[in-house]
């Protein structure tokens, strides 16, 4: 008798093992496509707060990139979850509850600004040595660059949509 008892708690054990693992790995598979979906561009642009930043940043040399590329830390797993989940946090906040306090135009915090830069860095690093920056006032890529990607002017070239082009819209 203890023996079957002791039989049917160890299958119970190991259906339980099992359940577990395969609630893990849905659980991990779910988050990981939910991250990936809260990244693009077309996700950002369901809040009509956003509709122009995301005219102008399709329009942009960098619309190949997600939102989350530029708008994130990426320092470490942990500091781009925390900062998106804070931010993400603050969206829902205003386009649910505080609607009358959205501004018409969107300014970037102090906080997104250096989150930002060190982004324009991390990309754009190895081409610094070839432009002249003596002349940047705050050490800043959006003190010069604060169109980029969003703003008018800095659309794509011609050359952009050759058929050569591996980026170029289809």
């Amino acid at each position: 008798m203890k023996k079957e008892k002791k039989r049917r708690l160890n299958k119970k054990a190991f259906l339980l093992v099992i359940i577990g693992v395969l609630a893990g790995i849905i659980l991990f598979a779910g988050g990981s496509k939910g991250l990936e979906a809260t990244d693009s561009a077309e996700f950002c642009s369901t809040c009509h707060i956003m509709d122009d930043a995301h005219d102008s940043f399709m329009e942009s040399n960098h619309a190949t990139l997600s939102c989350n590329d530029c708008h994130v830390p990426h320092d470490n797993i942990v500091s781009k979850l925390v900062y998106k989940g804070k931010s993400g946090l603050g969206h829902i906040y205003y386009n649910s509850l505080a609607t009358d306090k959205i501004p018409d135009v969107l300014h970037a915090t102090q906080s997104t600004q250096e989150v930002t830069n060190d982004n324009c860095l991390r990309c754009h690093e190895p081409i610094l040595d070839n432009v002249d920056h003596q002349d940047v006032k705050d050490g800043s890529c959006i003190s010069c660059h604060r169109d980029v990607p969003h703003g008018k002017g800095m659309y794509k070239s011609d050359e952009w949509y050759e058929p050569g082009n591996v980026d170029a819209k289809k």
